[in-house]
């Protein structure tokens, strides 16, 4: 017969294996559901012209990560181009037809995306560590639960002056290997579910990098304004300082 020291560790495991299935199932409709979403959101951005048009549409996709890092970007670049407008009579004008930004502005875009990045793989990765306890906690709970119920099961032996016979130790000691099962049953599917969820989420965080770096080499070719100030055509040629006379040439008596 289960002591209550068993039938309480099972019940933990009973519950543990609950949140890890859970989690199991959320999880996996999560990131379909973000690849859905990306597929529609990446198809989308790549058909704009500009790149600030989708931001300026107000096209929402929750579940994507791409559209999460995609909208701090924009933001942050909107910021930066509201500044290149001027304020004359209390109109808001243009002081050029494509305003740009400066490369210190850039630089603080590509930061509000790596954040972006960061923050997005860490909503990916939510609620993973909960089956990584059940792959790796529940047998160690289980060889505790079966552990406690043989020394129980040796602790009455010793206390029957009967003696001890495979007829009464036997009973006890299944009842104590019960929790080890129970253990391995909660362990082994939530080790085949990490693995599956853990491959899909490195799958999309590589492809998150990659968009990020896509979309900073886009917003940087649109908006960034050239440093460096090509040279005038019309410019007079500037004259070339007459070379210094050669020591050879000097002297005409000088031989070889």
């Amino acid at each position: 017969m289960a002591t209550p020291a068993g039938i309480a560790i099972v019940g933990c495991l009973a519950l543990l294996s609950t949140f890890s299935w859970s989690v199991m199932f959320s999880k996996l409709f999560q990131l379909r559901k973000m690849r859905k979403q990306t597929e529609h959101f990446l198809v989308m951005f790549r058909g704009q012209q500009n790149p600030l048009e989708l931001f300026e549409m107000g096209n929402r996709f929750p579940f994507a990560p791409q559209a999460h890092v995609y909208r701090m970007a924009c933001a942050e670049v909107s910021y930066f181009l509201s500044a290149a407008m001027t304020r004359q009579d209390g109109q808001v004008t243009e002081y050029s037809l494509e305003p740009k930004i400066s490369s210190a502005q850039m630089e603080a875009v590509n930061a509000s995306i790596d954040r972006a990045v960061g923050e997005a793989t860490i909503r990916i990765e939510d609620k993973t560590t909960i089956l990584a306890t059940a792959v790796s906690g529940a047998p160690f709970i289980g060889l505790l639960g079966t552990v406690w119920g043989v020394m129980d099961v040796f602790s009455g032996v010793a206390r029957d002056s009967g003696g001890a016979s495979l007829q009464t130790i036997a009973p006890g000691v299944s009842s104590a290997l019960v929790t080890t099962v129970v253990g391995l049953l909660v362990a082994i599917p939530a080790m085949f579910g990490y693995n599956f969820i853990v491959n899909r989420i490195r799958v999309m965080t590589v492809r998150l990098d990659n968009f990020a770096s896509e979309l900073q080499t886009v917003l940087t070719k649109r908006f960034l304004a050239e440093a460096a100030v090509a040279p005038s055509h019309n410019a007079p040629p500037t004259e070339r300082p007459a070379p210094a006379p050669s020591p050879l040439t000097e002297d005409s008596n000088y031989q070889v």
